[in-house]
């Protein structure tokens, strides 16, 4: 399986001034495998921890930080002579060992000549425990689940990829029936490595599936090992409401959807655990597009979504005969799933904002307003056919943007206010926008 980010761990490992590295992401969206998978590829040897399961290494890093000493518990541990020069060393679930994160401040500063990576599906959450953090003396890595263009290539598809990468639209145009047929398929089974490599292996719905609630439960429970006590039942309900906030027509949350008589201060840790731990994604509302658009930021509104689409459909019972019925699954929960998915997409591009904006006095809304190379860009998201934007034409009148996105079920086409964007083609959005402003 092919995941982007393998470049730029490739470009990481051949920095000068390179510092230790940070993989952060949800549980189970293949840190692990991509760790081993580039010292495999990289280096001559790779000297792996997990400290979730490595009891005996969980105590390694209280006394001190001594490198040479590190170094050679490493080495009885992994049963791996280190040498700096050709082998990789990999911190697996590095929250778990107190003073672990801590300790690669002490690599940098008196031992850079070492490669080390270090993860974590509760990195997130330990940061926000007062853990010791070493600011300014680490890289850091966010990895997703497989975005479209990755599915793609799981699938076999890479012709149907460089086209898109192409951007030849006419040619583009000429495949639509193929590439919204994965575009079903990627709905569906989402972009869990475990879960697309089990659809490439045995093309079966009915196990996607399955390994999906599995998936979830295993979700559910790190609630009960992980999170403070007091706050799991909380935690729960809000997860377990998340199809319902996205089924309504106004996505925004709403905390009496998950209990009535809720209130946001009862809620605040559990959604904060939720989003620490990468498996929420928290979009809140902006007043208006300025730069930077998080000085307009309004956290009493927000839109939260999970952080993969097939397990959105999941959750959502999604029948598998969905797939079948022509275009029906994009309009499931209102296009709550479409809404995901084009949000998933934009996830993956660094250095981009994403907010949504609406009106005060009117139910204008755009689904999400993005701040990307020095400009703030509304980006409609359509569903189905109906491609009526009248909030983004609103917005457009109002605050006249530079370029205005909609992305649909339609084909790539340009028009004096705007593009829009075949839904299968979102992960170009950056360059799209590069393009249009002459960047």
């Amino acid at each position: 399986m092919e995941r982007f980010a393998m470049q730029n761990l490739k470009k990481w490992k051949n920095k000068d001034n390179r510092k230790p590295l940070v993989i952060r992401g949800a549980r189970q969206v293949g840190k692990t495998w991509l760790m081993k998978e580039f010292g495999e590829n990289e280096y001559e040897q790779t000297a792996y921890v997990n400290f979730e399961s490595s009891k005996r290494l969980k105590s390694l890093f209280v006394d001190d930080f001594d490198i040479q000493r590190i170094i050679t518990a490493l080495q009885i541990e992994t049963g791996i002579q280190i040498n700096a020069k050709n082998t990789l060393i990999l911190f697996d679930e590095v929250q778990e060992a107190e003073g672990a994160i801590t300790s690669l401040k002490y690599f940098y500063e008196n031992a850079p000549q070492y490669h080390i990576i270090a993860a974590g599906s509760l990195l997130g959450v330990a940061l926000h425990q007062k853990t010791s953090f070493p600011v300014g003396k680490v890289e850091f890595l966010q990895l997703y689940p497989l975005s479209f263009f990755e599915f793609l290539l799981a699938m076999g598809q890479k012709p149907l990829l460089d086209l898109l990468n192409n951007k030849d639209w006419p040619l583009i145009k000429s495949f639509r029936e193929k590439y919204i047929q994965y575009l079903r398929q990627y709905y569906y089974i989402g972009g869990m490595p475990e879960v697309v490599r089990s659809f490439k292996n045995n093309n079966n719905f009915q196990e996607v599936r399955d390994i999906q609630k599995q998936i979830l439960s295993a979700y559910e429970q790190d609630f009960s090992k992980h999170a403070p006590h007091g706050i799991v039942p909380r935690i729960r309900m809000l997860w377990n409401s998340i199809p319902a906030q996205l089924a309504k027509e106004n996505k925004k949350f709403i905390y009496k959807v998950v209990k009535t008589g809720a209130r946001a201060k009862d809620y605040e840790l559990a959604l904060s655990w939720l989003t620490d731990c990468g498996l929420a994604y928290k979009v809140t509302r902006s007043s208006k597009p300025g730069i930077p658009l998080k000085a307009y930021e309004d956290n009493h509104a927000f839109k939260l979504f999970v952080v993969d689409v097939g397990l959105l459909a999941a959750m959502g019972d999604i029948d598998v005969k969905t797939l079948l019925e022509g275009n029906l699954i994009f309009e499931e929960f209102k296009g709550a799933l479409t809404e995901q998915y084009v949000l998933q997409q934009i996830k993956t591009i660094s250095d981009m904002a994403i907010h949504y904006w609406s009106a005060e006095r009117s139910a204008s809304e755009i689904d999400f307003l993005v701040q990307y190379a020095g400009a703030v860009i509304p980006v409609e998201v359509k569903a189905g056919e109906n491609l009526q934007a009248k909030s983004l034409k609103a917005f457009c009148q109002k605050y006249s943007p530079s370029l205005a996105i909609r992305t649909s079920m339609s084909d790539y086409r340009k028009e004096s206010w705007l593009i829009n964007i075949p839904l299968y083609a979102i992960g170009k959005l950056t360059s799209i926008i590069k393009k249009q402003n002459g960047k």
